[in-house]
């Protein structure tokens, strides 16, 4: 109930902000308003979807309650702007009465906001259906060995395999990562939003993913909502491997390790994320070292402990606007390459999404990382 209680204030807002000016549009007054009373009730169900016990059910509850959510996300951040437009011409007209018609203004902005909101969200579901593009980054490295040149990584991260996203989406990442051809894979973490039990089939397609050295996974924090020690056991048995602050030694010296996520250890206190642990009884001389870590906030610490590179999720990039100017406030890096002293840091995007099915402003990514050597060092 008090879901539906906030549900229902804050579409009363919208309801109280844009239907009345829309009374020159009566179809549109009317296709709004049902769209606004279906939402207040489909929102809070596809956020208790999983309490249906008929998984088609539960998957349809979360299709509809996300969607709105997407929709209701845009109309909500529109209509604020739009209010502070609507008190700034208030202003202009105490100064100059017969400036312009406040009625007009008042009219013409609701309908932008009604129609600008669907067209973001129609957009925003596109970008976040299709499979992830490839991004290619080139991360240079001081004294690179030779042999290390063009040493490559495809990452994925936060795919959120869950009631949106199904074993077809998967697997079209899995065929993309493929075609790369890459040295190894990295999986940052938040690969699932469900058990085991539900997901297990859905997740399959990574027991194909295919590189010269195989594919990594570390804990994301959305794995220990979903069951953490479970899914561990699952990634193991489709030939991931799970790097739990521990690390393991690639061609030509490559050290590469892999963290619990930053809050691991409010689920686990045996899975506190430790850089320094995951590189104990690493080669002291090792040319690279890179770290695999959920959270881009583990860099203060994979700095302390030497390593070269981070590589991170999370963030999705912000998803869709204007989400994405609020990440800075919660993580140190919202997406791409980034330095912190001698350490480089790459934040993906993300490859699927999380809640509503919608990215506007930050794409989806797979990640094709090489190193090279820095200008100038010594090889």
């Amino acid at each position: 109930m008090p879901l539906y209680l906030f549900s229902l204030l804050l579409h009363a807002y919208l309801a109280l902000r844009l239907l009345l000016d829309l009374s020159a549009w009566p179809v549109a007054q009317g296709l709004l308003g049902l769209t606004l009373l279906a939402s207040t009730v489909m929102m809070p169900l596809g956020l208790t979807a999983r309490r249906f016990r008929s998984p088609l059910l539960a998957d349809g509850m979360a299709w509809a309650g996300m969607l709105f959510m997407g929709l209701f996300s845009s109309l909500f951040v529109l209509s604020l702007i739009r209010d502070a437009g609507l008190l700034l011409a208030w202003g202009v007209l105490t100064l100059a009465p017969d400036a312009f018609a406040m009625e007009v203004v008042s009219a013409d902005s609701a309908a932008a906001v009604a129609l600008l909101g669907l067209l973001v969200t129609l957009a925003g579901f596109f970008n976040a259906r299709r499979t992830a593009a490839v991004v290619r980054v080139d991360v240079p490295i001081t004294g690179l060995p030779a042999e290390l040149h063009g040493f490559s990584i495809a990452q994925i991260s936060d795919v959120h395999v869950g009631a949106t996203i199904k074993r077809g989406y998967l697997q079209a990442i899995v065929d993309a990562v493929n075609r790369l051809e890459a040295d190894m894979v990295a999986v940052t973490g938040d690969l699932v939003d469900g058990t085991v039990a539900d997901l297990a089939p859905h997740v399959a397609p990574l027991s194909g993913l295919r590189s010269a050295h195989g594919t990594y996974f570390v804990t994301g924090n959305h794995e220990y909502y979903s069951g953490a020690h479970a899914w561990i056991d699952e990634l193991n048995r489709l030939g991931v491997r799970v790097l739990m602050n521990e690390h393991v030694v690639l061609r030509h010296g490559l050290v590469l390790a892999g963290v619990a996520d930053w809050s691991a250890a409010h689920f686990d206190r045996s899975h506190r994320s430790d850089p320094h642990a995951a590189l104990a009884g690493a080669p002291a001389d090792a040319p690279v070292k890179l770290l695999l870590a959920h959270q881009p906030r583990s860099a203060v610490e994979a700095h302390k402990a030497g390593f070269h590179l981070q590589l991170s999720g999370h963030t999705h990039g912000g998803q869709f606007w204007p989400w994405n100017l609020f990440v800075r406030f919660q993580q140190p890096f919202t997406a791409g390459l980034h330095r912190l002293e001698k350490l480089w840091v790459y934040t993906s995007r993300g490859t699927g999404y999380w809640g509503p099915p919608k990215r506007f402003g930050a794409p989806s990514e797979i990640t094709y990382l090489r190193l090279v050597p820095a200008a100038g060092s010594a090889q």
